[in-house]
């Protein structure tokens, strides 16, 4: 079920490639996430404020004029053939200057997406479990964010598909810490949040951090606080979240 959202998710990404000035810490391509409506969605993409979004709940597209569903597509049974040809179709309505293409700069942990690629709606219920976990990460995260008055804004990266930001906490010693909510991989076999430090590009040492009470410290690998999903709701995520981050500071 993450799966079919990711690679849904890449329409957007490659709307943002194809239409936005592009950043060199890729962070053109990022998405939002609008816990109220329960989408996905890119940054503005002209100056009108139009925005392409996926909707979670009826597993769409939409093109979105300053929040008002221009166009909608459900995903269900459609190739990706016949989403691209919709996502030009649309383009071309809305007056876009520059046309639309799927194309990646980076490598995703799937199979290449081909022109008989087909969607298939997850159950409801998945799809809910997985709303609300990017609804937990989110909350939880800007709850930090402003409790904590950290200078970044909390955005989801296509290429892993995590939910997190990134901060740094002194520019005198080259540190910063990064956080998030992860989809499952070869380090947790779950959705999972995580807290890393850096100094310059090397990750900091676990081993003499202060111990959590949730979660747990990684020191082989992965280098940070790590908190598989299954069970955690916005209260203790953010605890999670500010322990380990404290860690840091301290």
């Amino acid at each position: 079920m993450t799966d079919q959202v990711h690679i849904a998710a890449q329409y957007l990404a490659t709307a943002s490639i194809s239409f936005l000035e592009k950043k060199e810490d890729d962070s053109h391509t990022n998405l939002g996430f609008n816990s109220e409506k329960g989408y996905l969605e890119t940054w503005p993409i002209n100056d009108k404020g139009y925005k392409i979004a996926f909707d979670y709940n009826q597993f769409s597209l939409l093109w979105l004029t300053r929040q008002t569903t221009r166009f909608s597509l459900l995903l269900d049974g459609k190739t990706h053939k016949e989403i691209v040809k919709w996502m030009s179709e649309v383009t071309l309505a809305l007056g876009e200057k520059e046309p639309y293409a799927y194309e990646l700069h980076y490598d995703l942990p799937y199979p290449k997406i081909t022109d008989d690629f087909t969607f298939h709606k997850p159950d409801q219920a998945e799809l809910n479990h997985l709303l609300g976990l990017r609804t937990i990460a989110q909350t939880s995260m800007e709850k930090i964010v402003r409790n904590m008055n950290l200078d970044t804004v909390i955005r989801i990266w296509p290429h892993h598909f995590d939910t997190g930001g990134f901060v740094v906490l002194s520019t005198k010693k080259n540190t910063s810490v990064g956080f998030g909510m992860a989809i499952p991989d070869s380090l947790v076999n779950d959705h999972y949040f995580y807290v890393s430090g850096y100094q310059g590009h090397d990750s900091v040492d676990t081993i003499d951090l202060n111990m959590l009470t949730l979660g747990k410290w990684n020191n082989e690998g992965f280098k940070g606080a790590v908190l598989p999903a299954t069970g955690v709701d916005q209260k203790t995520a953010a605890l999670f979240l500010s322990e380990a981050f404290k860690a840091y500071k301290n």
